[in-house]
Parts: structure tokens; sequence; C-alpha cells
């Protein structure tokens, strides 16, 4: 998947943001290599967004799309669960990794990033908030919605607006991206890995549970 620059660099002109109807010139990458466990954990271009102890046995890595419905259902009602039983109890490691699927995902993951910077804690507690607003800011008044989450989270009106126009920052998302469907075979979101062990599509906290359970005794 890439996220082509000069056409993300003029949609995301506040104005050109507005006027986005989800789409964007993205693609898939085929014929990726196979993965395993040391190439899932990685960083490639940017830094690990991660909850839970850095030693932990088992490690949940995600891929998601700030636009992906299917990601937003995940993270309401079944990543609380795995955090109240496996993250806040140090039992497991949870990666967050962007994999925008459109220009309007790769803004709300950039405005995380930027909000955050090197704060786990409150990059995830952004895109929560992006997740759980998610109609508002993708489907009408997308740069309204930014820009008040934006404003919410300390950032100003021209925080935000040079935060979207962060042509580096663009392209660590981009090459993070390239990286995961080139060797990791991400063509959808969300995928997760547990130790490398690839998960594709919303799954339920049991099939979770039924998997973490089963590595931890091991």
């Amino acid at each position: 998947m890439i996220i082509t620059r000069r056409a993300f660099t003029a949609a995301l002109s506040l104005a050109g943001l507005a006027a986005l109807a989800g789409h964007s010139p993205l693609r898939l990458i085929a014929n990726a290599m196979a993965q395993g466990a040391s190439d899932v954990a990685k960083p490639v271009s940017l830094p690990d967004m991660a909850l839970g102890p850095a030693n932990a046995s088992v490690t949940i890595t995600e891929f998601a799309s700030m636009t992906c419905p299917h990601c937003s259902a995940f993270n309401e009602t079944v990543f609380p669960k795995i955090k109240s039983e496996y993250i806040d109890t140090g039992k497991v490691r949870y990666v967050f990794r962007e994999f925008p699927l459109d220009i309007k995902a790769a803004a709300g993951s950039m405005l995380a990033r930027c909000i955050a910077k090197d704060d786990p804690g409150k990059y995830f507690a952004v895109i929560d908030m992006l997740f759980r607003q998610q109609n508002d800011w993708v489907m009408k008044n997308t740069t309204e919605t930014l820009t008040r989450i934006g404003k919410q989270a300390g950032l100003s009106q021209q925080g935000v607006e040079d935060c979207l126009k962060d042509q580096a920052l663009l392209d660590k998302i981009a090459a993070d991206q390239k990286y995961a469907a080139e060797v990791l075979k991400v063509n959808s979101t969300p995928t997760f890995f547990v130790n490398g062990e690839m998960i594709k599509g919303e799954t339920s906290f049991e099939e979770f549970d039924k998997r973490l359970k089963s590595l931890l005794k091991s």
C-alpha cells in the first residue's frame, strides 16, 4: 500500500481534506514474503506505540486503519477486555501500528502521533477518541472534527494544520505501511499478530482469550 506524496499533500490542505469522500490513491503490494515473529517485532520508521511490559512473554501487534469500522468495533468491544485481563496485569504487551486504507485514515494517524509525541498512553487515548468519533470525522465534518480533537488535546489550529502537512511524518507512516504489506503480508484491517502468528479480521475476545491462555501456559 503506497501513499502518493503529491495526492496526499494536495488533499491535506484543510479545504481539500474536508472535501474528501474517504477514498485515496493507495494500493496494496502483492507478492509479499513470509513473515516471522522477528519481522513483526521490528519497528521500521516510527517508534512503536505499545502498552504493557516490554519483556512480556506474549506480544499482540495490531495493524489498523483509523477509518476502518471493524477496527472501531474491535476498539470498543474487545480491546478493553484484553487491556483489563492481560495488558494491565502485565501478561501481554500490545503494539498498535498504523495501516491507513485511505487519506483520511492517514490524517487521523498523523494527528494521533502529533498529539501523543512519545507518550503511548496518550496515543492510545487519542486513537480511542478517533475510533469513537469515526462517523463524525470520516463521513462528515472531517476538518472540523480533527481540529476540535487536536485542540482538546492541546494543539492550536496552526498546530493541527502543521501536523497534517508534515511530510516527514507522512513518509514514515508510508514506509511502515509498505513494510507491513511487503514483508508481513498485511492487506486488510484489522490484522493481528500474536507472537508472530497472523489473525485476520475482527476477532472476538473469546478467541484471543483462548490463544493467550494457551501461550501463557506454555
